[in-house]
């Protein structure tokens, strides 16, 4: 059997939607075998009994959210909870006569818990394009049916000068992402009927939709917040739920980690083999003359840099999206 045991408040899982209603759970936990960690594993666990969770089960509410709360979010730990050895999900690891064993050579077993992580980024992004396109739409419609006082007679709000280049902005913008959430999606739909697991290059480009889809969505809805003015106070118009967007920035991976990613990523690969004189490669250079002298700490005191650097990363891979014919 297995012992599932949260001993501190930092081996908790908050933010677990539906957490206070499922019977059944896939719990990702440290697999530890004879004293030895061997990394994040999964679990299918009974949660409920008859409506009642299971001993040694603790589930709290999250509280109340500005967004929300049709789910049931939860705070999740567990206090020395069995589990029978069929719980492990180990098709590619598991137990054998007591020793651990990995079935399938050179496929970690983190990484195929993490291709659902990489499918789920992609998802939200989508759904941040989507939130967006229907504001932008809803508002659009709404702009171009109220009429506004002009010397020379009434003309739509749309027709203000501002407003109009921002619909026009917004809808360049997002066609952009919008490019790359289709590649992102074409790709690692190729690796889930494969059963295959995404290459760093795959990996990188769901990181940088996450981002870009979410940050884009959230700067371009606040801006025709701004130019929409009492109307954007009214309840119905889809302004009121714009905390959807702040929600998706942190779900399935914060996008302040998923850029610290990018960074550290960019500097493994740039240390292997250093790249010309763009700006991207002479950041890479501060930064990792930095961390040689200032050892770790200097990751925090140089921060601007680091997410300067995932922002080079993010422009370059958006651009090789729109401009096939663009390189590094």
């Amino acid at each position: 059997m297995f012992l599932l045991d949260s001993p501190d408040a930092g081996a908790h899982k908050n933010w677990i939607s539906q957490g206070l209603t499922a019977d059944l759970a896939v719990v990702v936990a440290n697999l530890i075998v004879k004293g030895k960690p061997k990394g994040p594993h999964a679990f299918l666990m009974q949660m409920r009994q008859d409506g009642k969770l299971v001993p040694g089960i603790q589930a709290e509410d999250m509280g109340d959210k500005t967004i929300g709360n049709d789910l049931d979010n939860a705070s999740i730990s567990f206090s020395k909870v069995w589990l029978p050895k069929e719980s492990l999900l180990d098709r590619y690891a598991g137990l054998e006569n007591g020793d651990y064993v990995q079935r399938k050579a050179g496929i970690n077993n983190m990484d195929m818990i993490g291709q659902r992580l990489y499918t789920g980024r992609t998802v939200i992004a989508a759904s941040t394009l989507v939130f967006a396109r229907t504001l932008y739409k809803t508002a659009q419609t709404y702009a171009d049916n109220k009429k506004c006082w002009s010397p020379h007679g009434n003309v739509p709000l749309s027709s203000v000068p501002q407003l109009s280049h921002l619909y026009a902005q917004a809808d360049k913008e997002f066609t952009k992402v919008e490019a790359l959430r289709d590649l992102a999606e074409a790709q690692l739909s190729k690796c889930l009927r494969s059963d295959s697991i995404p290459d760093a290059r795959l990996v990188e480009i769901v990181a940088v939709l996450k981002v870009k889809a979410i940050e884009t969505s959230i700067d371009l809805c606040f801006k025709l917040k701004q130019e929409l003015g009492s109307y954007a106070l009214m309840g119905g118009t889809g302004f009121e739920k714009m905390d959807y967007l702040q929600c998706c920035k942190f779900a399935e991976g914060d996008s302040r980690i998923l850029m610290q990613k990018m960074t550290r990523d960019r500097l493994q690969a740039f240390s292997k083999q250093p790249a010309g004189q763009t700006k991207e490669a002479e950041a890479c250079m501060k930064l990792g003359m930095s961390l040689k002298s200032g050892g770790q700490k200097a990751w925090n005191d140089n921060f601007e840099l680091v997410y300067s650097i995932a922002n080079m990363v993010m422009d370059r891979v958006m651009l090789e999206v729109t401009s096939p014919q663009a390189r590094l």
